[in-house]
């Protein structure tokens, strides 16, 4: 990153290109089965469309306003979008190189990447019925001449222009065709004699046919494009004039719909002459153009990697039932109040889990009230009928649903409307904060009494995301912790003003406080000499307050690991700065969106150190702008699996990468002479470990 040897922090949206950099590393490892790959590619791909629609857009804004500088390196937005695209530039390029060998690969499994000139006259005819069938009905030429003005373009759109004239004069007109993404994007081409996949891009079968769209008219020149717009459009909206949270939600997905372009992909054309149009007609400067090359939209290579070759993919895995839980005579409630139950999904089930807490809560008649948090619930979550059916049951149930959780919109006001209807108390969140919280908590009757159960996790209540990343989740009948949670929501749905958790670290009431003073408390042991070490696992690593108690911890002689996935701003290796701190990220099947911290506080023993899991990251926003919640882990034998997963990650030698002073990360390498079958990966290796618990 050409940094001065001193200078302590890295930027972050450069930071970013090196984590997406990793995922792309992904789709080049051998070591990953090929259909895998392919995926890794689409969600190397997906990740950048993101990017730009979340950064670039930003950065943008910065410039226009001249705003000086930004982030905790204090570079002009200028500087930083230059630098970006010079990183992306690169990365395109190596993503052309991954896909050649990739579609090469595939081409040895008899799965084969056709153009349309590859196909023998009778798949032709084939394709010509399947587009005259299905394809052309629902298309839409849109040209542009006097009585027709430039379309619009939706975002992540991929389209057609198209150049061509009329044949008694020379006038020439630009059209547009927009790919329906409502159909599957490769059609397979049946093969009558050995087994294999002859697959063709819908985008070519149109192309081969627009002789049907544009009938007498001369096709000159054709251009597959697409664009990608900005997301952050907050500043368009008059926050005074919407006073409804819903009303703002809904205002800006409505601006996100016609946002500024902020990137052009598209493939080049016999001429120019197109892609000046379309940037003039855009708006749009040379730097947000971008010349691809092998598919448009890489979004469409999951239908390759969905083709049924299981030889190809992943060896399936079921999650198992976890341990606490397994006696079918015992219902959730006692297994929680006998002690404190930690479970890790993927390798645990979460419908064994969290979705078996809501259901018992539904249905047990001593159950008075649920209350949950929802960020992202993503579709078809049984969750949600748990949670209607509660409440027409006559239970108290309330539901936080954060409106503003990027690109989940328009699913969560669905959802929030839903329960409404059904009798649920809903709450939109709070005014200016994010709720990022993942909480549950049960209120149950017994005796004469109250028992609190709470849930608090890393991860969504989304069964589908349960199965893809990694996350932890606590159950407790402690009722410090559950009397702390009510105050929660009570913040959340009414006006508490509770500032003294003992607990619980709740952002923005308490959190960056604790984590303060647990950072200097570790500086103080080390400086009266006793054993002080920082594990922090987390996705990014950003507040600027944070990194330099980290920096301060290093030059105390504070042992500082820590496991980012993703973006970190702080610079390890820094002589005299932080010589003691590593910064690791783990990539692999899984997406690791576990946050786990730990503090030795001057144990002899590891285990005697404190332990915390819950849904921030040590970043500004969280800190500073979202609803967040962090819970103490205390069961000894949840500890000691806490203490062995980061032990794990932290001498592992397979999918753990290393970051450099100067910004750049080496993956680990098993040491020469290591056998086959101890070269696993964390995540084989925790899945090993719970089919050897679940055998038992």
């Amino acid at each position: 990153m050409n940094l001065p040897e001193s200078y302590p922090y890295f930027n972050r949206d450069l930071s970013w290109l090196k984590f997406n950099e990793r995922v792309l590393f992904q789709a080049q490892d051998s070591r990953v089965p090929l259909l895998e790959r392919v995926r890794f590619l689409s969600i190397f791909s997906s990740n950048m469309d993101e990017f730009f629609m979340k950064r670039i857009g930003h950065l943008k804004r910065l410039e226009s306003r001249a705003i000086p500088q930004v982030g905790t390196d204090h570079l002009p937005p200028s500087h930083v979008l230059k630098t970006v695209r010079d990183d992306i530039v690169k990365q395109i390029e190596m993503r052309r190189i991954c896909y050649d060998k990739l579609t090469s690969d595939l081409q040895k499994q008899k799965i084969q990447f056709l153009k349309w000139s590859d196909l023998t006259e009778d798949e032709k005819s084939s394709a010509k019925d399947y587009f005259m069938n299905k394809v052309f009905p629902v298309l839409t030429p849109l040209a542009v001449d006097k009585s027709h003005p430039f379309p619009f373009l939706s975002n992540l759109s991929v389209s057609l222009g198209i150049m061509l004239s009329r044949p008694k004069n020379n006038e020439t007109l630009f059209a547009r065709v927009k790919i329906p993404d409502v159909l599957p994007q490769w059609l397979q081409i049946h093969m009558s004699g050995e087994k294999g996949y002859r697959l063709v891009r819908l985008i070519d079968v149109i192309s081969a046919n627009l002789n049907e769209l544009f009938p007498e008219m001369n096709i000159q020149n054709i251009m597959p494009f697409r664009v990608t717009r900005n997301a952050e459009i907050h500043d368009e909206i008059e926050d005074e004039e919407i006073e409804d949270q819903l009303d703002l939600v809904e205002e800006e997905l409505r601006l996100r719909r016609v946002a500024k372009i902020v990137r052009l992909e598209y493939t080049p054309a016999s001429d120019d002459s197109m892609l000046k149009y379309l940037r003039d007609e855009l708006e749009l400067k040379d730097e947000d153009l971008y010349p691809i090359s092998g598919e448009l939209s890489y979004n469409s290579l999951n239908e390759i990697a969905n083709l049924n070759l299981p030889n190809l993919r992943y060896r399936p895995f079921s999650p198992t039932k976890p341990l606490a839980l397994r006696d079918p005579n015992e219902n959730i409630f006692s297994a929680i109040k006998a002690k404190d139950i930690l479970v890790h999904c993927p390798f645990e089930s979460f419908s064994d889990s969290v979705e078996r807490f809501i259901q018992e809560a539904v249905d047990d008649p001593d159950v008075l009230a649920i209350k949950i948090t929802l960020y992202r619930a993503g579709e078809n979550n049984p969750i949600i009928p748990l949670l209607i059916a509660a409440a027409e049951m006559g239970k108290q149930v309330v539901c936080v649903v954060e409106l503003k959780a990027r690109f989940d919109e328009a699913r969560n006001i669905r959802w929030g409307e839903m329960l409404e209807e059904a009798g649920v108390h809903v709450v939109y969140g709070v005014s200016g904060k994010k709720v990022h919280s993942k909480t549950i908590l049960v209120i149950r009757k017994e005796g004469d009494s109250y028992c609190f159960y709470s849930h608090v996790g890393t991860g969504n209540y989304n069964s589908t995301t349960a199965k893809l990343y990694t996350d932890l989740s606590l159950f407790t009948a402690d009722k410090r912790i559950g009397n702390e949670l009510i105050e929660v929501f009570n913040f959340l749905t009414g006006l508490s003003l509770k500032k003294n958790y003992q607990k619980l670290m709740v952002a923005p009431v308490n959190m960056r406080k604790r984590i303060v003073q647990y950072i200097k408390k570790e500086i103080e042991l080390a400086k009266a000499g006793e054993v002080a070490h920082i594990v922090a696992k987390m996705n990014s690593l950003e507040d600027q307050e944070v990194c330099d108690l980290l920096y301060q911890a290093s030059q105390a002689g504070v042992k500082v690991d820590l496991i980012v996935r993703g973006f970190c701003c702080l610079r390890p290796g820094l002589k005299g700065i932080s010589e003691n701190i590593r910064v690791m990220s783990v990539i692999g099947r899984f997406l690791e969106h576990s946050r786990v911290f730990y503090f030795r506080r001057g144990a002899k023993d590891p285990l005697g150190g404190r332990f915390y899991i819950g849904s921030a990251d040590w970043m500004y926003r969280n800190l500073n702008n979202r609803i967040e919640t962090v819970a103490p882990v205390e069961e000894i034998g949840a500890t000691t699996y806490l203490w062995n997963l980061l032990q794990r990650i932290l001498n592992d030698r397979t999918q753990t990468w290393d970051l450099q002073p100067n910004g750049e990360y080496i993956l680990r390498r098993p040491e020469p002479g290591t056998p086959k079958s101890e070269d696993r990966t964390i995540h084989d290796d925790y899945m090993l470990l719970h089919e050897r618990t679940d055998s038992k």
